[in-house]
């Protein structure tokens, strides 16, 4: 892994950057720590263009995004014009609202939504990913639902954005995972999954929780990742204080 290639998440820090101001204020903290790139999800409504110079203007690389699931299947033209502006090539789905997992149907349907928004942003030079949550780990077939959805998309259509702790929450082996989808790995949400005294599990900082990162990251790497992106949907303290703790902890562990 190399520096460059360890990304923030600003979902992490989602509250401080409601607004122009705000962001620019928080992508400085995020440069100050050593971060090099970060992912866009959970801003306010700032204007796409805003967003691209806010961002470059304090030395950062945007590496990918989240947009909307219905907008990617429905209007996949819209998140590519997003893309375009901002001068990035890498999304994924916030999340598949409305999605019933165990209806065949639904779920075939989403499949078919993914592939044909994949190579339309394919068409366009840019990628499409799915990012998982713990819900794609119910059985479908006798396999969990995100074998399927891998199983019935074109590798060239759809990649995976992997999610460290909602893989493990969902019974899964994360490295197992980051083997299984070699060459169809190009970013990965780094979550360490920690559990608390009153037996209900936390997001924590990386290496502050139990899951195997030295192996993560080695899997990850032969998988062909590109992008190692830091995300804490909530923190037990100051968000940019636990940006911190996880960059220090990559650098000083994995960083050649």
């Amino acid at each position: 892994m190399n520096l460059f290639q360890i990304a923030a998440q600003l979902y992490t820090v989602r509250d401080f950057c409601q607004t122009a101001p705000d962001l620019a204020a928080s992508a400085r903290k995020i440069r100050a720590i050593g971060y090099e790139a970060v992912q866009l999800s959970g801003q306010g409504p700032i204007p796409i263009d805003e967003i691209a110079r806010i961002i470059a203007g304090e030395g950062l690389v945007i590496c990918a995004t989240h947009e909307p699931t219905s907008v990617i299947l429905d209007e996949p033209g819209k998140a590519i014009e997003n893309l375009q502006r901002l001068g990035c090539r890498l999304t994924a789905g916030s999340y598949p609202h409305g999605i019933d997992f165990g209806d065949a149907g639904s779920l075939n349907a989403l499949v078919r939504k993914l592939d044909a928004a994949g190579a339309r942003f394919r068409a366009a030079g840019l990628t499409l990913g799915y990012h998982n949550h713990e819900v794609e780990f119910v059985k479908f077939q006798g396999a969990p639902v995100l074998d399927y959805i891998y199983a019935h998309t074109d590798p060239l259509n759809l990649v995976a954005e992997l999610d460290t702790y909602w893989v493990h929450f969902g019974g899964g082996d994360c490295v197992e995972w980051c083997r299984k989808l070699q060459g169809r790995l190009p970013f990965i949400h780094l979550k360490d999954y920690a559990m608390g005294r009153e037996r209900k599990p936390f997001f924590a900082e990386i290496g502050q929780g139990t899951l195997p990162w030295t192996r993560i990251i080695a899997e990850a790497g032969h998988s062909g990742c590109r992008w190692f992106i830091v995300e804490q949907d909530t923190c037990p303290r100051d968000p940019f204080d636990s940006l911190k703790i996880s960059f220090d902890y990559l650098k000083a562990n994995f960083v050649s």
